[in-house]
């Protein structure tokens, strides 16, 4: 066979070198006309076929309608193959050459191989769990080569030599630290050292009255020090080496800039638990600007959790909470504490359901107790809420969904009957409205307001069919946007390939999701929570639950990846998805995700009775 196979490609790219030679030994070469049939319902699946040049459309059985393409490199019918009948029409839209490997090898490769064989065969949700315990070997090695700013390191506290012990001990209590760096200006040359809480022992049996101690009698000189580009593996190394407790952690740029202390106990978090430390500094952040601190980091978690190969789902779900504790923070800063305890701050949107990755547009409100009288100030209380959570880099919502809009907050009772409004006397805007509330979750404050706010809704949707079909018909609102199928059929240049992943992926699997929650009553936000109760239930199948939820990781993965590319770029994240730039892997998997929305609309149009909507 020539050399140019491509073992890069999915699902070859898994193969030893010995295995390879097995494909090298048994493929062949087959040429197709611009519409011969390849495989068909007359037609036995006899081989495994990688196109070389050309493009084959799949139609289903019958149907007339494409509902997949494969272009050079990509891999079809190892399903056909398995189960000995056609999964459909595969058809030469052009002259095709592919090579084709007989059942026989491909078997061998299977038994040799069990990734190789997942890739091909398997149903979607192994598929991806296939690719995903592949990248998951990888986080801890990422983890020690991030650079030690990815830590959040402890900012230092300064004091002179000639400061007595004491005052050094009212510094920790009211700063809340453990250590501070001293400067003795009088020693030549001028040197740095530290004092620790450890060392208040060696002070107090020094005889001298704390209050008359100079600290610089009794602190350690010659630090141990870090760059903050080193990477938080050499940090550990220099620690161990040194036999030390913590290092002083020094500015990239020229210059001997001092901007931090990283300890050891925050360093061993970080490789097991590194979302510990931003929530240490959320909670122990004294002014808006510490959290604007704070903000980053979470980013930068973000990315270093994705380059790691962590799932999706595990990095959506550590973000909400991390999110929730700086949105709960931010709250207390700006509003009394009276305002606080009789209100319920809420998140809606992506971030309600715990779907949010990185910054997007602001969805939040605020529920007020019924019967409490806000203060007089509570517009501007609210504007510099939503200022706050601009300046961390979350722009304002289109849409005006925030608590500084007067829309976006009320007493319990006036929220319920904007949404009894929503439900009853829907139009678009309505809709959409109705949509975003349904995922709020409560982030500050008493929890309780919102889930009353909830049961009047949940109240008042029983059994109004009309009503959840004219709310579910949604789920076709970019149907009609049919350019994107010929983006992932078709590579040609004169079309614009760039996919809105929300509009075509995520939108149609959490709407329908949401639809389905809402007519069973399900308290639950997040799509992964809902999907589970609505399986249980038997509101849906087992499969198709677990078919939606990886089909939504999925998406939100190339979401993620191409927005901090976009990001790295110095780009506004746009939400976009170039199919071209993918890999054959990912190619694949988007279209069998985009096979799974059709199947959930499908599925929705009977449930909801749509066509009669």
């Amino acid at each position: 066979m020539p050399n140019a196979f491509n073992f890069q490609a999915s699902p070859f790219d898994c193969l030893a070198a010995e295995e390879q030679q097995i494909v090298r030994a048994g493929v062949d070469i087959a040429y197709f006309r611009e519409g011969d049939a390849i495989l068909d319902a007359g037609i036995p699946p006899t081989h495994l076929f990688v196109v070389i040049k050309g493009f084959v459309r799949q139609y289903e059985l019958g149907g007339a309608e494409p509902v997949a393409g494969f272009g050079p490199n990509d891999t079809f019918d190892g399903r056909s193959l398995l189960t000995g009948q056609v999964a459909g029409r595969f058809v030469a839209a052009e002259e095709v050459l592919a090579y084709q490997l007989s059942r026989e090898v491909v078997n061998g490769l299977i038994a040799r191989n069990a990734t190789f064989g997942a890739r091909l065969f398997s149903d979607l949700s192994n598929k991806l769990a296939a690719i995903a315990g592949q990248r998951g070997r990888h986080e801890l090695q990422s983890l020690e080569l991030a650079r030690v700013d990815a830590i959040a390191v402890r900012a230092p506290h300064f004091v002179a030599a000639d400061c007595d012990v004491l005052s050094v001990v009212r510094l920790f209590q009211s700063e809340r630290a453990t250590n501070v760096l001293v400067r003795d200006e009088r020693a030549d040359p001028p040197r740095l050292g530290i004092f620790t809480v450890t060392a208040l022992q060696r002070a107090v049996l020094h005889g001298t009255p704390l209050d008359r101690l100079p600290v610089g009698e009794v602190a350690s000189f010659g630090l141990v020090s870090v760059r903050a580009g080193d990477p938080v593996g050499d940090a550990l190394t220099v620690m161990v080496r040194h036999k030390v407790h913590r290092v002083v952690v020094m500015a990239d740029e020229g210059g001997e800039r001092v901007i931090g202390v990283l300890e050891a106990m925050d360093l061993f978090s970080f490789l097991a638990n590194h979302s510990y430390l931003i929530n240490r500094e959320i909670a122990e952040a004294r002014d808006l600007a510490a959290l604007g601190q704070a903000c980053e980091h979470i980013t930068r978690l973000i990315d270093l959790l994705h380059r790691g190969g962590t799932r999706v789902g595990q990095i959506a779900t550590l973000v909400q909470a991390l999110n929730a504790k700086l949105f709960e923070r931010t709250w207390q800063l700006v509003a009394p504490a009276e305002l606080v305890a009789n209100s319920c701050l809420i998140v809606m949107g992506s971030e309600g359901r715990g779907e949010q990755l990185l910054k997007t547009d602001q969805d939040n409100g605020l529920l007020l107790r019924d019967g409490y009288t806000p203060p007089g100030d509570l517009d501007a209380i609210c504007a510099r809420m939503t200022q706050a959570l601009v300046d961390f880099g979350y722009p304002p919502c289109p849409g005006g969904v925030m608590l500084s809009n007067p829309l976006w907050r009320g007493s319990v009772r006036e929220f319920a009957q904007r949404a009894q409004d929503w439900l009853l006397q829907p139009d678009g805007d309505k809709l959409m409205s109705l949509a975003i509330f349904l995922d709020a979750h409560a982030v500050c404050g008493d929890a309780a307001l919102l889930a009353g706010v909830r049961e009047r809704l949940f109240a008042i949707a029983t059994d109004n069919q009309p009503m959840l079909a004219r709310f579910a018909s949604a789920v076709d609102a970019f149907a009609a946007d049919t350019g994107w199928w010929s983006r992932i059929l078709d590579f040609g240049d004169d079309v614009e390939r760039s996919l809105d992943i929300k509009k075509q992926g995520l939108f149609p699997l959490v709407h329908g999701v949401r639809s389905l929650a809402l007519a069973a009553h399900l308290p639950d936000t997040s799509t992964a929570a809902r999907l589970q109760a609505l399986a249980a239930r038997g509101q849906i199948e087992r499969t198709l639950a677990d078919e939606v939820l990886q089909s939504l990781h999925f998406f939100m993965n190339l979401r993620l990846a191409a927005g901090l590319e976009e990001l790295e770029a110095g780009k506004t994240v746009s939400g976009r998805v170039d199919p071209a730039k993918l890999n054959s892997l990912d190619r694949d998997l988007l279209k069998d995700t985009l096979q799974v929305v059709k199947r959930f609309r499908r599925t929705l149009r009977q449930r909801f009775h749509l066509d009669a909507v």
